[in-house]
């Protein structure tokens, strides 16, 4: 990451943001053509291991790529706002994010799908839910395995009292 002084280091802290975060941008390629989709999700973090979930049709462009290679990346942001110049090079941007690359599998027993779905309704309405089977087999669930990710913050109210207090 070139600025480190944005890197956010604290695994609490990046978990946060994923925790704060409703939306994430899933990077697939297929033939070296990248394929980015934005999707809701849920996720897991025990063990030191971040899984993230994700739901879909049973078919369709985005499982044929998944299908033919698992290899994935993603890219979550939030808390974003406008920073005003006063010139067009002085504008800039608020954000906290993520970027992590990991591997996808599809989920196949009922058990694990219905874990995934759980996880994503939690992380989405903040309620718990159970799902049928006839729920079960009308989806498709699959979970990044995310091998690394990192965080980054630009927040100019926290860059204000960070200078103030040097």
């Amino acid at each position: 990451m070139r600025r480190k002084d944005r890197e956010i280091q604290s695994i609490d802290e990046k978990i946060k943001i994923i925790d704060k975060c409703k939306h994430c941008r899933l990077g697939l390629s297929e033939n070296d053509i990248p394929y980015i989709i934005p999707l809701n999700y849920g996720y897991s973090y025990e063990n030191n291991i971040l899984n993230l979930f994700f739901h879909s049709a049973k078919d369709g462009k985005k499982i044929e790529i998944i299908k033919n290679n698992s290899k994935s990346c993603f890219e979550i942001d939030c808390d974003t706002k406008l920073i005003e110049g006063e010139n067009a090079c002085k504008f800039s941007y608020e954000f906290r994010s993520i970027i992590g690359f990991g591997e996808i599998i599809i989920l196949k027993t009922n058990k694990e799908k219905n874990e995934g779905l759980s996880n994503i309704m939690k992380h989405q309405t903040g309620k718990n839910f159970m799902f049928n089977k006839e729920q079960l087999d009308n989806v498709l669930v699959f979970k990044m395995v995310v091998s690394s990710f990192t965080g980054k913050v630009k927040i100019l109210s926290e860059e204000k009292i960070n200078d103030a207090m040097e």
